[in-house]
């Protein structure tokens, strides 16, 4: 039966990565096999892992009226880890629901408004280093799309604005590494305590911009000339006041750069922080439009930013995060870690692979397995399980590979399937003129990091 759990898993892989192909949605997979995993898991595991098997036992002592044995173990483990998923959830809908309603009000229009440069170099790193501190305020994808709703409007050529596109990925990643709420991977890991925001932030600032610094530089020397035209976009006459987008936006952006140090000071979990941020903002929008008619108001409420959010990303992360828990709890994740341990014996060799993988598959599967394939250790003297102390380095250094990995190529993060999926970016142009940038990025900032710990 764990045969065929583990095979389940990889057929849902294969059909996550090639969901465009199929024509299936990939949450759907990722709930189906999610589903799947945990009741193969009940139905035919029939001894506990001997990994658990104290844990087990433990459970067994705590409550001896439950007399389902090993299923009302799994039971409760399955409760364990639907509470954990639930906090990702929670702050992933709540933070896709304040920028919803940012960009209800035209709010980003606030910061895009003040790009003029014509000539193609400038013009490439001002969008560059905008999305890299955007993505760290909000997140990849959002920012992805907002800059790709931004360059459409100042870009006619395609070839120029692909070329640009491709570049609003690796900025959108890279600005989501060193970030606690920039990319799903990273919060998933300081949500789950692995990392701080203070220690994320300090250690992986540097090496996430050089991973963009980098292909600015080389491509610097290839861009030459200016934007042929640069249609007027200030002609149309924004549906909210000028005093209605700001408010929007320093509300907005404000919320979410609150939550981290709302964590910090009341210990909660950062999805307390991202409501009180949102109900905040909400409340907000309903007091600034409260005169307005029915039809006018609905349009800038949060209830229709609430249905504007991606919920099959949300369902998707629901799914495969079930599904690694169930791989979790079969034992496979440890035997996993020990293999990995085995073969490299080295954190940043082990992390590095990570993120060459995160190219091919999606990154938060991986990074949900190695926390399953890790637990966070104590402060030790031991060489090998100091790097997987809270802030230790392989957490850290998982966050960048992860995140700056799904560059290399366009399918690799949800980022580059936006910009896919809205430009019309091929697979092999793609590869062709980006990725090698992309990975000359990732290897310099992963070299960066590595010289400074190691």
């Amino acid at each position: 039966m764990e045969l065929g759990i583990v095979l389940l898993f990889i057929i849902g892989y294969v059909l996550i990565a090639t969901e465009h192909a199929i024509k299936i949605d990939k949450a759907a997979t990722a709930l189906f096999i999610g589903v799947a995993c945990w009741t193969l898991l009940v139905i035919g595991i029939t001894q506990i892992p001997d990994a658990f098997a104290a844990e087990f036992e433990h459970w067994k002592n705590l409550n001896p009226e439950n007399t389902l044995g090993l299923k009302g173990y799994f039971e409760h483990q399955l409760a364990h880890h639907v509470q954990e998923i639930s906090s990702i959830l929670l702050f992933l809908m709540g933070a896709m629901t304040i920028v919803e309603i940012i960009d209800a009000h035209n709010g980003f229009q606030v910061i895009t408004d003040k790009i003029t440069s014509k000539k193609k170099v400038v013009l490439l790193w001002t969008i560059s280093i905008l999305t890299f501190f955007l993505s760290a305020a909000l997140d990849n994808l959002t920012t992805a799309i907002v800059m790709v709703s931004l360059i459409r409007k100042i870009i006619p050529d395609k070839d120029t604005r692909w070329l640009f596109g491709g570049i609003v990925v690796i900025a959108a990643n890279a600005g989501g590494a060193w970030s606690p709420i920039g990319d799903v991977t990273t919060t998933m890991l300081w949500i789950g305590g692995q990392v701080t925001s203070g220690g994320i932030i300090q250690n992986l600032f540097l090496p996430a911009l050089i991973s963009l610094i980098v292909p600015l530089i080389v491509l610097s020397f290839v861009l030459k000339g200016n934007i042929k035209s640069f249609p007027n976009s200030h002609s149309e006459q924004l549906p909210v006041r000028q005093r209605e987008q700001r408010v929007a936006l320093i509300l907005g952006l404000g919320g979410l750069l609150m939550v981290p140090i709302y964590k910090s000071i009341t210990h909660l979990p950062p999805f307390m922080g991202i409501m009180l941020s949102l109900g905040i903002l909400w409340m907000a929008t309903e007091l600034m439009h409260g005169k307005k008619l029915d039809d006018e108001k609905s349009r800038f409420s949060a209830l229709s930013a609430l249905r504007k959010i991606d919920m099959p990303s949300v369902l998707f992360f629901l799914g495969i995060l079930l599904a690694v828990g169930a791989l979790q709890e079969m034992g496979t994740l440890i035997q996993a870690s020990t293999w990995l341990k085995d073969t490299f014996n080295d954190p940043y060799a082990i992390n590095m692979t990570i993120g060459i993988l995160s190219a091919i598959i999606d990154n938060v599967p991986l990074v949900a397995a190695s926390m399953g394939m890790y637990p966070i250790a104590e402060i030790t003297q031991d060489s090998w399980l100091q790097h997987f102390v809270q802030d230790g380095v392989f957490w850290e250094f998982l966050a960048y590979c992860a995140g700056t990995g799904g560059s290399i190529l366009i399918i690799g993060s949800a980022a580059g399937v936006a910009v896919m999926g809205l430009e019309k970016i091929t697979f092999s142009w793609y590869l062709k003129k980006i990725s090698p940038w992309a990975l000359l990025g990732y290897l310099s900032g992963g070299i960066f990091y590595i010289l400074l710990h190691a």
